[in-house]
């Protein structure tokens, strides 16, 4: 694939959405190219790796993936469940020694990383401490958490996760309020929209779009980087939500 100029964002804003897989109405509105995800990376600058929470990927694969997305393509990568779900945070370092060894193969195509914590896991701070130091002494990309347990929603929570620069994800729908504006470290913000009211299903309205659109250009406006990833993906409706919010961004709704 030659090297194309990624879609324009205004400011410091990429929009995508949780895996590049193409639903077969919204086809039309992307490109060509050999694969999905080419075709993906005609019309959107990034895109989240979910399947890295399942399962390990080789450095080949993401290697290969690197080298078919433009330029300016940026991937969003997912920790392992191994790391979040199943030890919970706790002697996580050999999962996470593995994960970063070969996603690191994207090279300057790599964007942040997400940490989606499981609904059950509460806030203890002894364990999330150790944890974000053994974090930080290995790598130093941009981290985005994702807390779904009430208890993370605290200034004193924010504070450590903004000393360790990792940002709380903006989520929606929100389980707290807080949840559902960015938090942690605040130069930079991650946001993942779910689906209302059916999560990872339901399309969003104009005017939900309209309004997330608003706190895009307010974190432009600030000087501040914004990735947005649209996850109602179950039944095809991410790739539009996240076109026509990038349409909104860039002042033609109609496109």
């Amino acid at each position: 694939m030659n090297a194309a100029a990624c879609p324009n964002v205004p400011g410091p804003v990429s929009i995508g959405c949780a895996g590049w897989s193409l639903s077969r109405a919204g086809q039309a509105a992307f490109g060509t190219g050999d694969s999905v995800l080419q075709r993906y990376a005609t019309r959107l600058p990034m895109v989240e790796i979910n399947s890295s929470f399942y399962r390990p990927h080789q450095a080949g694969t993401y290697a290969r993936w690197a080298a078919s997305v433009p330029e300016g393509f940026r991937f969003a990568v997912k920790l392992p469940r191994a790391i979040s779900h199943e030890r919970r945070l706790r002697d996580a370092m050999q999962p996470l020694e593995q994960f970063l060894g070969g996603m690191m193969a994207l090279g300057d195509r790599l964007g942040p990383l997400l940490l989606q914590l499981p609904p059950s896991l509460a806030y203890e701070p002894a364990t999330v401490a150790e944890f974000l130091h053994d974090l930080r002494a290995r790598t130093q990309l941009d981290v985005a958490c994702e807390p779904r347990h009430p208890s993370w929603f605290t200034a004193d929570v924010d504070a450590l996760l903004s000393d360790h620069g990792i940002a709380r994800v903006a989520a929606d729908p929100a389980r707290v309020p807080a949840a559902a504006v960015p938090g942690g470290d605040r130069t930079w913000s991650y946001w993942r929209w779910h689906g209302q009211p059916q999560v990872y299903r339901s399309a969003y309205s104009e005017q939900a779009l309209a309004e997330l659109a608003q706190h895009l250009q307010r974190e432009a406006a600030s000087q501040r980087r914004a990735w947005c990833v649209l996850d109602n993906t179950a039944l095809g409706h991410a790739t539009g939500n996240a076109l026509h919010l990038q349409a909104l961004l860039q002042g033609n709704a109609h496109a």
